[in-house]
């Protein structure tokens, strides 16, 4: 995706123009004149502002471990987990919400729903996860094909499983070469080599942990949406005919990285 920088002189940039505050201020508009709306506007907005740098960040990640700069995808990798933070922190914003000011103006959404987010969706792309009736949920094509291409494209548990190989450590062939479009469900022999990394420590046992950081920070933002919906609209079908809590709570069960997980009760 696009850094959408803006070339030019910088001579008379201002706080405002640098920040394109005009337009961004411009950007809520809510369809009643119901007095939360605007906050439910503004926390979306703020997500969406937040997946486009996590994507930026894991790509950033990507490359840096494909460059063997270690040191620059762990920076990466853990501002990601900090971020992650301040979207579970924004539930707590949005709990301010209460059922009845929610159903005051959710008639307006009509058919609009989270499920419709692109850069979720590619996020969870990027971080391994194959479904592509996820990608068909989307409204747009343009962001359909987006994420069929980033599902067809190797993830960050890929790049990390290289970078292992070419630091020496004996990741099997067959997972070098395998098909990263097709879902990952985790390798016994990987788990064996993981083991290995763990009981030597070090940078590599680090970075590896920094992905169980990512993973835990992914479900305790789920679990605090799950929650949140279900407080707001309890059992309800979501907006635009989704299932609401139930999706979400199955989604509750996915670990992005299946071998850091199963690895666990051996070391």
């Amino acid at each position: 995706m696009s850094n959408d920088r803006v070339p030019g002189d910088a001579e008379g940039l201002t706080y405002a123009s640098y920040l394109a505050l005009d337009e961004l201020l411009g950007l809520q508009r809510p369809r009643s004149d119901e007095h939360d709306e605007l906050l439910f506007i503004t926390i979306h907005q703020t997500y969406e502002l937040w997946f486009k740098q996590i994507l930026h960040e894991v790509r950033g990640a990507m490359s840096a471990l494909a460059a063997n700069e270690s040191w620059r995808a762990s920076h990466r990798l853990s501002r990601v987990r900090h971020i992650l933070k301040i979207a579970v922190a924004q539930v707590d914003i949005l709990e301010t919400l209460t059922p009845l000011e929610f159903a005051a103006f959710r008639s307006r959404l009509a058919t609009s729903s989270g499920f419709e987010s692109a850069q979720f969706r590619e996020i969870e792309a990027l971080f391994g996860i194959r479904n592509a009736r996820l990608a068909d949920l989307l409204p747009d094509e343009q962001a359909r094909e987006i994420v069929r291409a980033t599902m067809r494209a190797p993830s960050l548990w890929d790049a990390t499983i290289h970078w292992l190989a070419a630091r020496g450590s004996a990741v099997p062939a067959r997972l070098l070469s395998r098909d990263v479009s097709a879902p990952y469900e985790g390798d016994e022999e990987l788990q064996e080599v993981l083991l290995g990394i763990y009981r030597a420590g070090g940078e590599a046992a680090s970075l590896l942990e920094q992905l169980v950081d990512i993973d835990e920070g992914v479900q305790e933002w789920r679990y605090r949406h799950v929650k949140m919906v279900e407080r707001t609209i309890g059992r309800k079908s979501g907006t635009g005919g989704s299932t609401g809590v139930e999706y979400l709570a199955a989604s509750l069960r996915r670990s992005l990285f299946p071998d850091l997980w199963a690895i666990r009760d051996r070391m």
